[in-house]
């Protein structure tokens, strides 16, 4: 079946300027950090980012790595918005299309059908057409009744983070939702799957049941194994969100200096760099309370 397993270095060297990326995941829920911060490490810039979307928002925004941010949300979900997110929109500092999650969902899926539009029910009669003025409506060649024409959202690139995967790319979720990370996939011209852990192809029936295998091989460009590599996501049930590291995060990014601090601790490091940093800010957070 061929070994596409590459690391986190490999992986960046594929991606262009100017490329629109999808990352899968769902809010503060197993997004593909680990592949967002070696975008971060990069000298990528001009991005289209399609997502619903979490701290991969926040920060390639922060990064001024983002052009045009397509989302049905921004959310880091026990926060409300990534603040980020919210301070480039209320500058006007990126070019937005913001969906309703059932048009957005309707894209996916005509892009992973190849299709150019699929006709929808959502978005009707909403401020969404009005603030996406390139949306246009059609009516049935079967009835008179009117629907939303959805544009394909197609993707250069999809990035999505799993529980286990083989090396060939067969991808595995073994959390309570697969999210529409397999539509990601199938919308983009290239698919990145970075995983928890790669086991061999035989072992992961063995991990889960069959309907939990959500991506083929077939749409798998490249697979890397980046333990925690979806923290300070969640990853039911490896880990669960850091909800200390992601308030952290988020009171961060209320000021340049604090932010810069953040930057210096955390991002510009490595990938094993960020994860001790993390721990370190833990066992300081203990002492901390331990103290008090």
């Amino acid at each position: 079946m061929g070994d596409k397993s590459m690391s986190l270095e490999d992986f960046a060297g594929t991606i262009e300027s100017g490329m629109t990326i999808g990352i899968g995941g769902w809010g503060s829920r197993r997004k593909p950090m680990a592949l967002v911060r070696q975008l971060l490490r990069s000298d990528v810039r001009d991005l289209t980012i399609v997502t619903f979307g979490g701290p991969d928002a926040g920060l390639l925004c922060a990064a001024r790595k983002v052009r045009k941010l397509v989302y049905g949300f921004v959310s880091l979900d026990s926060i409300a918005l990534d603040p980020h997110f919210r301070a480039e929109r209320e500058r006007g500092g990126v070019e937005v299309a913001e969906y309703d999650e059932g048009m957005f969902v309707t894209g996916l899926r005509a892009a992973a059908n190849r299709l150019s539009f699929l006709p929808t029910r959502a978005g009707l009669g909403s401020d969404v057409l009005t603030m996406n003025p390139d949306l246009v409506t059609i009516t049935s060649p079967y009835s008179d009744e009117e629907y939303v024409a959805m544009k394909a959202l197609r993707l250069d690139v999809a990035l999505v983070h799993v529980n286990r995967a083989d090396a060939a790319g067969n991808a595995q979720y073994l959390g309570p939702d697969p999210y529409f990370d397999d539509l990601y996939a199938m919308a983009a011209d290239r698919c990145y799957v970075s995983t928890e852990r790669i086991v061999a192809s035989e072992d992961l029936l063995a991990a889960g049941p069959a309907q939990s295998l959500l991506i083929s091989r077939l749409f798998v460009d490249g697979v890397i194994e980046t333990p925690r590599g979806a923290h300070f996501t969640s990853c039911d049930p490896d880990y669960a969100r850091d909800e200390a590291f992601q308030a952290h995060y988020a009171s961060a990014a209320r000021d340049t200096d604090s932010w810069e601090l953040f930057c210096k601790t955390f991002l510009n490091a490595d990938e094993q760099g960020y994860h001790e940093a993390v721990a370190e800010f833990h066992a300081n957070r203990s002492e901390q309370e331990e103290g008090r």
